[in-house]
């Protein structure tokens, strides 16, 4: 069957980075590989099985960093905001994938890539600077060893822009933890499979984006048809998700017995009413964030501002599975 066509929502386009020898460029896949994979995970998992040679050490050179979208990501619409972080995993030594919510997925298709494949290893800490169709590499000497906030401000007033979407690993991925994370806007957190630690043996320290492009759209009333149903439709429903965010969870969880206390060794924890999203709300709670193109803001904020657990609201606030985990 011959495909006609690039798929709307697309831009056509991936960055490759090869960071040992600083060289940036753009590829355009066939149409055939953007409608048979599609996006997000399936289509990391092509990139690595069709680059990564057998037995790569995950934390060397040679592992493959790919950052992936979706068809839909970019639209403004409910649920579609995420991204696919991929590589060999240095906690499995198998396939690794982790997905994130936000803003910086979007960007990224705005800035007119639809994914990033990163390759070797810099001989010095550098970040990636990508916006409206170019991109370039920047020394992070000076950034290397900063936590999260001092990156990201340092990083958003260098490019010039304060639009600018981060993704960053903090000193913990740096020393290549292999649980470490990849954050981005400071809240949102490809949290699973080391893919932070696989940035850090780069010595990738961030990847900021901006983008003003339009993404294509197939059918524009349709997309504006489906926003209008789903609005209507939430606001229709009795779910507290906007208003306790995914803490909600804890104390339902624990009546039915499945929360995992002590690593699944319970089912219920006597103090889950303390941890809960009512005594957060009570206690902490400051606003309500959003990734892009949701209404349903189920994001915390919370702030504590003095004694020795303060919390700076810029943060966001603890979902259920960080509550759940104590």
């Amino acid at each position: 069957m011959e495909w006609i066509g690039m798929p709307n929502g697309y831009n056509g386009k991936i960055l490759r980075v090869n960071l040992t020898d600083g060289k940036v460029w753009t590829e355009s896949p066939d149409t055939l590989t953007y409608r048979r994979y599609v996006g997000g995970s399936a289509l990391a998992l092509y990139y690595l099985l069709k680059h990564l040679p057998k037995g790569v050490d995950p934390l060397g050179p040679g592992n493959l960093l790919v950052f992936t979208t979706s068809v839909i990501c970019g639209q403004p619409i409910p649920g579609a905001s995420r991204f696919t972080a991929a590589a060999k995993s240095p906690l499995t030594g198998a396939f690794g994938e982790s997905e994130a919510g936000g803003w910086w997925g979007p960007e990224l298709k705005k800035a007119g890539f639809d994914a990033i494949l990163v390759q070797g290893r810099a001989p010095k800490p550098v970040y990636l600077w990508i916006h409206d169709g170019q991109a370039e590499l920047r020394d992070a000497s000076k950034l290397w060893g900063k936590v999260t906030g001092e990156s990201h401000d340092a990083i958003k007033a260098e490019v010039g822009d304060d639009k600018a979407r981060i993704a960053q690993i903090g000193p913990g991925a740096e020393k290549l933890v292999r649980l470490g994370c990849i954050i981005n806007e400071l809240r949102h957190a490809n949290g699973r499979t080391g893919m932070g630690a696989v940035m850090g043996s780069k010595q990738l320290k961030a990847i900021a984006v901006r983008g003003t492009q339009k993404l294509p759209v197939g059918d524009e009333d349709g997309l504006k048809a489906c926003q209008k149903w789903f609005r209507s439709h939430y606001q229709r429903q009795p779910a507290d998700m906007h208003d306790l965010g995914t803490p909600r969870l804890v104390t339902g969880l624990d009546a039915d017995g499945i929360l995992p206390t002590r690593n699944f060794i319970k089912g219920h924890f006597d103090k889950a009413q303390d941890i809960g999203a009512k005594r957060m709300k009570e206690t902490m709670f400051v606003g309500a964030g959003t990734c892009y193109g949701c209404p349903i803001a189920c994001k915390r904020e919370v702030k504590v501002a003095e004694g020795p657990y303060q919390v700076d609201p810029r943060y966001g606030g603890p979902e259920y599975e960080t509550l759940a985990a104590f």
